[in-house]
């Protein structure tokens, strides 16, 4: 599968995978920014964004793809960067093909399964728009707005949406594959060969995703790993602190 994404800057490659209904047009200002200091990839993960749908949906095709991004690219010591799903593809790429990593960067994501109901509920209340009657973003949101309360989550999801050619709204994300292998991506990374390079673990202070049982286990797995949290941030860090992320990132990959 080849997979849609935006290039930018130029130096060391640096590739950022996205979360769970996100993609790579919400990395674009973090992307400018780091573009001064790397060559820097935005990709679209398989049934997000603008690359194909498909339906098998788990870590080992996520990781295929990526495999197969950098062989296309020819792009060896490479930097990565992922967030919540994202950063398990990453651990699940850096199993496989360590030798290509330089470092990485693992963004409010724990080896643990997550059991959070509300991902359910945002495929539930996605799938309940139909599209062939909503003639406006503000229309879908106010589906939406019956199911999810907070505004943020549904600016957020609904950048998932666009028109075609002939005016007709379509999800770029594929939601049939995302639910009904949720479980599955929402499940456990179990290390087998760890990463044996540079690795920085970010969290959010104000996240859940990462506790202090969570630090224990990360920092008994990997043998150069760190962690770092940021103050005044919630999961979508890069989101909530984009200063601080990134200098976060900087100071870890270029020192």
């Amino acid at each position: 599968m080849r997979l849609a994404y935006q290039k930018l800057g130029s130096g060391a490659p640096l590739i950022i995978l996205h979360g769970l209904f996100g993609m790579s047009d919400n990395w674009m200002a973090i992307g400018r920014k780091l573009a001064d200091h790397f060559t820097v990839y935005l990709l679209d993960q398989r049934n997000h964004g603008r690359s194909p749908h498909a339906p098998e949906f788990n870590y080992p095709a996520l990781t295929g793809d990526l495999a197969a991004f950098t062989k296309e690219h020819k792009l060896n010591g490479v930097n990565i960067i992922g967030h919540s799903m994202g950063g398990k593809t990453a651990l699940f790429f850096s199993e496989k093909f360590p030798s290509k990593i330089n470092k990485m960067i693992i963004a409010d994501i724990a080896l643990r399964s997550y059991s959070h109901p509300h991902f359910r509920s945002f495929i539930e209340a996605l799938s309940s728009i139909n599209l062939e009657n909503i003639h406006s973003r503000k229309e879908a949101d106010a589906v939406l707005s019956k199911i999810i309360a907070q505004f943020p989550i549904r600016k957020f999801l609904l950048k998932n949406l666009y028109r075609d050619n002939h005016n007709q709204f379509h999800w770029r994300i594929n939601l049939p594959s995302i639910s009904r292998n949720l479980e599955y991506i929402m499940g456990a990374y179990h290390p087998i060969n760890p990463f044996p390079g540079p690795l920085l673990f970010l969290r959010g202070k104000k996240s859940n995703y990462i506790n202090d049982e969570d630090i224990q286990q990360i920092m008994n797995s990997f043998p150069q790993v760190r962690i770092e949290s940021i103050p005044n941030a919630s999961h979508w860090i890069h989101a909530d602190a984009p200063q601080e992320f990134i200098h976060a990132v900087i100071s870890f990959l270029i020192n």
